[in-house]
């Protein structure tokens, strides 16, 4: 995305949340600091990896500058994870109101959707969580906040807005940007991405959404529980391509039952506007499909272009980013990444992680490396789905033998009373405890999963998860209840005649 001039930059619609937002993360009056003759650590990009970075680094007493060219906060606070989740959440509250008959709660009315007010209330809670990401706030921390654009002007100098910033070290976390598919006509008729979307005051009576990835599926169950018709359009021949295929056939009936169309496997030919419709043709047989809006939700490239990376003696890939090794250092020992722009593993939890890396190896000599991490990541649908470590598929092209065990919600109290469906399935290494992955399909599946992840980071075996107490009723219990699964594949024939042998003497 092409950056506003700063004293011009807005959001659409430009209500007072939209203003407060902006007031906070790229005020129109901000003026630039004097640059220091050199910092420690100068930070390019300020979403979440460059943000942490830059927090970090200051309270640890080292001189720091921090550049953003757009909107402090990055993709996550302004058009990502907290605008899509605002979102989410009105969404299921509208299943939840839409499903109350079966729990026995009837009001006699429908459960309309008043779309203009959802975005309201999304708007409202990004404004109002703004101020933790705010040019203000850093400043108040030592950081020294520049805004405009930023490129290498030399191995040791970077130039923003007609300073230059001498550096003693760097640390690159420019993040990324939708991908936008080559179909022809596309660009001609129109189309929303995550950059856009959260714009919309309208709902639009029918919606295309291109690509079953997280962000596809998560907003394309959004807007069908708000009214739209959805149809979800993917290459592949199942959605999250990613996951564990058993998650992702659940989803996927889930999504079939709340009236999303699903064209797997399917290939678009081309886009053409007819009056006001978007019409979208597609390769072999089948009807064109007529839509008001189209979302692309294909993936992500790397924000690497304006940098001048190259002076800098950067190496870097305009698809896979910019080149680290395992301890997020450059081709340049002096400059670091961190964040998506590195990393195949684009989730915010990530970036933070990774800028804890970079700070430590960049400015303490540290010896921290991205392979040690666990790293856990859930899609925000209904059910969630959550994994981390291996699936099954990726073990087997591993070439890694393993038990697999499963406990589905049916068998789980609490989500029998929740009236809940989905399953945990843990994977351990072939006769050992040791737990490779674990993948939940669950309503909360996101908070479940750190059990699994601490563990992991523990090197605790999935018996040792048997003597956890869990509080009951609670959904969780089903990780107890695979631990209690694998201590009783250890009762070989053997060792309970053993038992048997030693009950009947002590008897």
């Amino acid at each position: 995305m092409t950056a506003p001039a700063m004293n011009s930059l807005t959001i659409e619609p430009w209500d007072e949340f939209n203003q407060t937002l902006i007031s906070n993360v790229h005020p129109h009056d901000w003026v630039n600091p004097e640059p220091a003759a050199s910092y420690h650590l100068v930070v390019i990009g300020a979403g979440t990896a460059g943000l942490v970075t830059a927090a970090a680094a200051a309270g640890l007493g080292a001189r720091v500058a921090l550049i953003e060219r757009y909107l402090m906060g990055g993709d996550c606070l302004n058009v990502g994870c907290v605008p899509s989740k605002a979102l989410i959440r009105s969404a299921r509250a509208a299943a939840e109101g839409a499903r109350a008959a079966r729990f026995g709660v009837i009001d006699g009315k429908s459960s309309e959707v008043d779309f203009a007010a959802v975005m309201e209330r999304m708007r409202r809670v990004r404004s109002s969580i703004s101020k933790h990401d705010s040019a203000y706030r850093f400043r108040d921390l030592g950081v020294d906040v520049f805004l405009g654009e930023a490129r290498f002007s030399g191995p040791r100098n970077i130039h923003v807005a007609g300073k230059t910033l001498r550096f003693k070290k760097a640390v690159i976390a420019t993040g990324t940007k939708p991908a936008h598919p080559h179909i022809p006509g596309l660009f001609q008729a129109g189309f929303l991405t995550n950059e856009t979307v959260f714009s919309l005051t309208r709902l639009p009576q029918r919606l295309a959404v291109i690509g079953a990835g997280p962000i596809g599926c998560e907003l394309a169950q959004a807007f069908q529980r708000f009214g739209s018709r959805v149809s979800l359009l993917e290459s592949a021949d199942r959605i999250l391509t990613r996951e564990d295929r058993d998650a992702a056939d659940l989803l996927e009936q889930r999504l079939t039952q709340e009236g999303v169309a699903l064209h797997l496997g399917c290939r678009i030919r081309s886009v053409k506007r007819i009056g006001d419709a978007k019409v979208l043709s597609f390769e072999g047989e089948g009807p064109d499909l007529y839509v008001d809006e189209i979302l692309v939700a294909t993936g992500r490239i790397p924000n690497v272009e304006g940098l001048d990376l190259s002076v800098a003696g950067v190496a870097f890939d305009a698809q896979t980013g910019v080149s680290v090794n395992e301890r997020l250092q450059t081709t340049n020992r002096r400059v670091y990444a961190a964040g998506d722009v590195c990393f195949p593993y684009k989730h915010t939890h990530t970036a933070d992680a990774m800028a804890r890396i970079a700070v430590q190896n960049a400015l303490f000599l540290g010896r921290k490396k991205t392979t040690d991490l666990i790293i856990p990541w859930c899609t925000y649908t209904d059910p969630e789905v959550a994994q981390v470590g291996m699936s099954e598929e990726e073990a087997r092209e591993k070439g890694l033998k393993v038990d697999t065990f499963v406990q589905s919600m049916m068998g789980v109290d609490r989500a029998v009373t929740d009236g809940e469906e989905g399953f945990v399935k843990i994977l351990v290494e072939k006769g050992k405890d040791r737990i490779l992955g674990a993948t939940i399909v669950a309503s909360h599946a996101g908070e479940m999963i750190s059990e699994l992840t601490l563990a992991m980071n523990l090197g605790a075996g999935l018996s040792k998860l048997s003597s956890v107490i869990h509080p009951y009723p609670t959904q969780a219990e089903a990780i107890r209840k695979i631990a209690d699964a694998y201590n009783r594949t250890r009762l070989t024939p053997f060792v309970k005649k053993l038992l048997s042998t030693w009950l009947s003497w002590t008897g």
